[in-house]
């Protein structure tokens, strides 16, 4: 099979399949190689699992990435946050829907890879960077925000990143029990959680844990 029939047979069976039927985030799925984002695995790149990436971090199943995507309705105007880049890929995505993505990744070696990654997919509007996102202060600046890792305990710093209007998404909790999340600014000091399916994905490195119990 050609990569080609493999990212095509990738959208129909795992991402279509996984209620994903924005046109939009399907075609900037096929213009995106996901080969070309898992080189040491590339014959693995289509499959339904998660991709192995270096520092014991991975690539995420692309159903999830088109759940993802579909779930913030990324316009051409927009600014993009993506925390935790990866090996690029989600990142190259966003690039085809969004006006600009700023993507940070704590890994240096990770970021030196998705940066190359990036450039040889022509996505020219992303720019990442190497920073802890657990540090993030800023307010009112982003009109979609991807949280590729988990949070135990959800953090606001976040949602306060988001413009009015904006959304994010994010996944809250830890094994066996974690929640997909799509959050939207409605006012000043005004956000709407809503409840999108199960998953369980690694969680943002220095991502607070919750207090232990002492007995």
């Amino acid at each position: 099979m050609t990569m080609e029939a493999a990212r095509e047979t990738m959208i129909e069976q795992q991402v279509r399949t996984w209620n994903v039927f924005d046109d939009r985030v399907l075609d900037a799925m096929r213009q995106v190689h996901r080969e070309q984002f898992a080189p040491r695995y590339r014959e693995l790149a289509h499959v339904d699992a998660p991709i192995p990436l270096p520092h014991g971090q991975t690539m995420l199943p692309a159903k999830l990435h088109g759940r993802i995507l579909q779930s913030l309705a990324v316009g051409t105007n927009d600014m993009v946050l993506e925390v935790g880049t990866g090996s690029g890929y989600l990142s190259a995505c966003l690039s085809r829907l969004a006006a600009r993505v700023r993507s940070l990744e704590i890994i240096p070696e990770l970021a030196d890879l998705a940066k190359t990654n990036l450039f040889a997919a022509a996505a020219n509007n992303v720019a990442v960077e190497v920073a802890d996102a657990m540090q993030l202060e800023e307010q009112s600046v982003y009109d979609a925000i991807a949280v590729t890792g988990s949070l135990p305990v959800y953090d606001e710093r976040f949602q306060r990143a988001l413009r009015i209007g904006g959304r994010m998404f994010i996944v809250i909790g830890q094994v066996p029990v974690m929640e997909a999340w799509k959050v939207t600014r409605i006012g000043e000091r005004e956000w709407q959680h809503e409840s999108l399916f199960e998953t369980i994905i690694d969680p943002i490195v220095n991502a607070p844990r919750p207090s232990a119990f002492v007995f």
